[in-house]
Formats: C-alpha cells, structure tokens, sequence
C-alpha cells in the first residue's frame, strides 16, 4: 500500500471568503449547488477508488435532509500536519485547497484536483462531523459552519479502514436545502459505470417507503454504452471497448452505431465530466475517422480517386464514452469542462486507430454495415450542404430576405432581442399586434413539424416548417452552429397549454436540443406561460390564473375579501387565439409581469434518453415512459 499520511497534505491557502462568495465554489446557491456539495464528498470517495483502494461508497439521505457518505478507502490522515501543527484530518475540512491532490504522492489520479472539495462542504453546512479509520482505531471530529466544535478523539476500536462524512446544508445560505433524489441518482449511477468493479449504494431515508438502489458494474464502460443505447437499435451488437496507457495516460473507451442520426460522444477526465470536450475528444475523432478511411481504402471501399470520408459523416449513429486519467490535467476553468492537455490527443488518437482498426478488420460484415451508413450519410450531407448554401444566401440580415411571415423588431443589438416563436397565425397575429416592437420579433408557425429525431439534416434545411426558423435565427445548425451570429439571445417558445401544444414544443426542443444545442446549454430559450382560466366582475380587474393551483388560489383570496365565485364570471381559454393583444401583451409578453421558464439542462444523458424515447423510432420504450408517468398527471391539458 502506498503511504498516505499527513505528510502528504500539502497547503496552499487559507479558507476565505466561501460563506460570502458560495457561487465562486460551488457554482451557485440554488438546488443545482445544493448537490454539488454531495458529489464533492462522494468523489474525494472516488478517488480513493481511482487510487485502488476503495471498492465500497454508501450515500444516505437522512431525515431533515442530512447526507452522510462513507467508503472503504485508506481513510483520512489523523497525524499531526507537519506545517500546520493541527491533525491533518483538520487541516483538509477547514483549510481551503489543502489535500492529498498536489503531488504529495497521496494519489496519482485525481478529480479534486482543486482541494477546495471537503473544506467548502464543511463552510457551507450548519454542522459537519467526519469519522476516520486508518486501521488503528475509529476517531471523530466535528464543525459548525466550517468551525471546530469538537476536537479530534478516538471514539471506538476498529481495524478496518474507511471514512464516513456526514453533514446538513446551510439553509442561510441555500434557497432550498431539499434534495432531489433522482438528480443524485444519475450522477451515482455514471460514476459507478466509469469505475468499473465499484459498487454504489444510495440510500433515501426520508420517507417511510426507504429508496434503495445499488449501482455495480464490471462491464463498465461497455454497460454504460448498453445502457444509452437500450432503446436504440444498433449496427453492431458487440460494443468495441479498449484500455491502453501510455506516458501515464490511461484511456478506456466504449463505442457502439445504431441507426439513429444523432451523435452522441460523452468524455471524462478522471471521472469528471468534460462537457464541451478537449483534446482526447479531438483525439478521439482524428483516430476514428483514420481507423475507418484506411480500412476503407485498404478493402477497396473507397476508390483512389474519391475524397476520404469526413469524420462527421463516420460519427452518425454513434455512441462513445471516452474516459481519460491523467497524472497533470489542465483544465479550463475549475468549472472543468474542457481538457487542454495537448500530449493527449496523440495518445487517444494512436490508441483509437489501432483498436478500431482490428476491430473492423475482424468483424467485416459490422464494418461493411457501419461504412453503408457513412456512405449514406455523406450523400445526404452533400444535398445538406446544397441546401444549406440555399439557406445562407437567405438568411442575410436585410429584412427583405428574412421568412415572409417574420415580424422583426427595432433593435439591432442581439443581446436585447427576444423572438416569440408562436403556434398559429391568428395567435401570431394577436402578438405581433400587441408586442413592443422595439425588441420582441414575432415568428408564427402553423401546422406541426417534421420529427428530426428520424430525419437526416438534408431534410430539415428543406422543411417549410422549419426552415423559417433557422433563416429567423441567423446562426446555422449543426456543426456549422456560430452563436455569434444569433440575431436574438432570448427565444421564447408560445403554444397552447394544451396536448397540441405540448407536442409543438417538444418537437421544437427536440430540433434545438439535435442541431443547436449551444442554445440550450447557454439559456437562449425559455417557454411563456400563457394563463389559462381570466377572473372576471364588474367593479374588480381582470384577475388571471395560470394553472388550476393558481386559481384556487386566487378564489380562496377573492372570498377572503367577501367576493364570493358565484359572483365572478370565469373563462377557460382553449388557446392563444382567444386572447385580444392587450390581453396577450398584458399576462404573456409584458416583461415586467409575464411569467417565463427558462429550458436548463441538467443531465445530458437523461435528456438524450429522453428525446430517444419520446421521438425516436422505437415504440415500445415509449409506451412504457407513457405508463409510467400517466399515473403523475394531473390534468392533461396543463
């Protein structure tokens, strides 16, 4: 075993300023930085696993909200800390960037790269108490607001290892200190496929019925494949899955095609996710694309004088996880989103073109098939450019070339532009009549779109649906995607609240989500909230409701200042075409009192599972989704 004491914590600063500045750490203070400060505990776990030493991580939520996370690792040193003449167990949960990650020897990979982790959890929790084993028996320390309330003491006798931590969010600090289970779950889940072997149990304990599930895979990667893809078809059967290391670099990938048209490439560092990518992913597709056109070329697929398969072409259909570990990671930002390590895209393309080439080498009939649907795919990139090439020389930003239907605005500066993508002329009429034509541009659609989960890009550039849609926004689709070039930074989805409006705007979000996906991971598009039922006697305003919660409600405080119901004159609006423009100005355009939900994206994968069920070909896992979640319904017109 490799020695880990405290003279493996090296300091680097004191803990300042969290409690003031928490979303300079932790992101924000809303729910979504409420469960950052679980996945910190639970991946200073991880990378225990990382180093090999622990096989076990249980995770509980407790009544009242309280997390408590323990493995089997080595556990936290208990020692004197060489510098700081306190127990270094104190030292890593009250000093910021302090821990065994800076080249102490303590790990060789890791996550917590940063070491704020452990110490930011413990000041932005009303109490912490961590539980610590290194083999000679149990001891306990504990915090309040990042302060030690107890001091380091043996509490029990006990060989094996391990550390347990257990602590309450801050409600001074927090807007909700309520955890939303399903949310841990996903991130639990991925973290025990990109360590295979690792088992993970999560507990919540907060109702009666306890929620368990455990989450164990030896396939690793390959299941985590398996488990995207279980309501796609695919091409091969067999996942191809690889490990190589090199120069300390270890690589771990899984691949699989199926016959959807969507790409779908997930990358990690160290067990982080890397969501916009970085030099292994580039790696990645450099040594794909070779591994295929040398085969191709190699068996004759591809005659001397034709052009090399483009590597957009030979990704259609696929899903890939690509998961490095690095000693020294650089990262851009501590959000930790892109990998900048130039040394790596070598090493992950060398590895990719050699594994992938036997690969197709030995399974000629999965090759054959996988570079049909290239072939395919190329073809209709080609009648995809020309009609792309159609689109541009329209989408200059003269008013007279943009959709005939589109009620531009005033202002010319994008960042204070919104567009009202609207279902149905006569509703589009309202809104073009009642908007502020300064800034707000007024698109209406008619009819339903075509269904791009089951449509190549060809096709879409040529739908009369949507292409007014695209010309409207300015900044291309697909790779050819410029944010830059987006006339409006705000896009706003109006439909019916409705079964006809619900499907428009999924078939909207799903055509964002597939071919400009910056739109939604930068927050462009949000959904207005038309009311639904208008309160209505003489001598009062116009009192609007928005859902039915809302107007009982608004009757409840009308009959608490004596206006009784019988007394009001109620309307249920069936549509946006039932508003005049001064109503829909008043309750769904007018910033100051509308009410918009902005579409964030929280899990990449749940929400490509999730447009692949509701949108793909497959019927079956969509009548299932269906079942399951009818019984959640409250009203289907809501």
């Amino acid at each position: 075993m490799a020695k880990y004491d405290e003279n493996q914590i090296q300091v680097l600063e004191g803990l300042e300023a969290v409690r003031k500045r928490p979303g300079m750490y932790i992101g924000s203070v809303s729910e979504r930085g409420l469960h950052h400060l679980v996945y910190e505990i639970v991946d200073n776990s991880v990378d225990e696993a990382l180093a090999g030493y622990c096989t076990e991580i249980n995770i509980e939520i407790l009544p009242e909200n309280i997390i408590t996370v323990q493995d089997n690792g080595r556990g936290v040193p208990l020692g004197m800390h060489h510098k700081m003449n306190k127990p270094a167990i104190e030292v890593v949960y009250t000093i910021l960037h302090a821990g065994g990650k800076f080249g102490g020897g303590g790990y060789k990979v890791s996550g917590g790269l940063h070491g704020v982790g452990g110490s930011v959890v413990n000041a932005l929790s009303e109490w912490m108490t961590v539980e610590a084993s290194n083999g000679d028996g149990l001891y306990a320390i504990s915090f309040a607001r990042g302060k030690v309330t107890e001091e380091l003491h043996k509490i029990a006798e006990q060989k094996k290892t391990g550390t347990k931590v257990s602590f309450k969010a801050d409600d001074d600090i927090f807007d909700t200190t309520v955890y939303e289970a399903e949310t841990l779950i996903q991130r639990f889940r991925e973290m025990a496929f990109l360590n295979k072997g690792l088992k993970i149990t999560f507990w919540d304990k907060r109702e009666e019925e306890n929620k368990q599930m455990t989450f164990h895979y030896e396939g690793g990667l390959k299941s985590f494949v398996e488990y995207l893809n279980k309501n796609r078809e695919p091409l091969n059967k067999d996942i191809i899955y690889f490990e190589t290391d090199q120069n300390d670099v270890q690589v771990e990938v899984a691949l699989q095609y199926t016959t959807s048209y969507s790409e779908n490439i997930l990358s990690f560092v160290n067990n982080i996710h890397t969501a916009e990518g970085g030099t292994h992913v580039d790696g990645f597709k450099r040594g794909l694309t070779k591994a295929f056109n040398d085969y191709a070329r190699k068996f004759n697929i591809l005659k001397e004088k034709d052009v090399n398969l483009s590597g957009e072409d030979i990704r259609e259909g696929i899903t890939a996880i690509v998961s490095v570990r690095v000693l020294d990671p650089q990262f851009e930002g501590q959000t930790k989103t892109k990998l900048g390590n130039s040394a790596v895209t070598g090493i992950v393309s060398a590895s990719v073109l050699n594994k992938v080439g036997i690969f197709l080498e030995e399974n000629p009939q999965i090759a054959k098939a996988i570079l049909e649907k290239t072939l395919s795919a190329a073809r209709a990139r080609e009648a995809a450019r020309k009609a792309r090439e159609l689109v541009r020389r329209k989408s200059a930003l003269e008013s007279t070339t943009l959709p005939g239907k589109l009620a531009d605005c005033q202002e010319k500066d994008a960042s204070k532009c919104e567009i009202y993508i609207v279902e149905g002329d006569s509703a589009g009429g309202s809104a073009k009549q009642g908007r502020d034509r300064r800034f707000q541009a007024i698109l209406p659609l008619w009819g339903k779109m075509i269904n791009v989960e089951k449509t190549r890009a060809d096709k879409i550039y040529n739908n009369e649906k949507l292409s007014p849609v695209i010309i409207a926004l300015g900044a291309g689709i697909g790779n050819d995607f410029n944010a830059e070039k987006l006339r409006y930074h705000k896009i706003i989805l109006m439909a019916d609240a409705d079964v006809d409006g619900a499907h428009i705007r999924t078939l909207l979000l799903t055509f964002f989500f597939r071919y400009m996906r910056p739109l939604v991971d930068n927050g462009n598009i949000y959904i207005a909230q038309p009311p639904l039922f208008k309160l209505s006697k003489k001598g009062i305003e116009d009192i609007y409701c928005y859902n039915e919660g809302d107007l009982d409600i608004k009757l409840k405080e009308l009959e608490e200042k004596g206006i009784s119901r019988d007394s009001l004159a109620m309307q249920r609006y069936k549509g946006l075409g039932e508003m005049n423009s001064e109503q829909l100005w008043e309750t769904t355009m007018n910033p100051e009192t509308r009410i918009l939900v902005k579409v964030e994206l929280e899990d990449a994968v749940k929400a490509d599972e999730i447009f692949t069920v509701l949108m793909g070909e497959n019927v079956e896992p969509r009548r299932e989704f269906i079942e399951t979640n009818a019984k959640y319904v409250t009203n289907l017109d809501i």
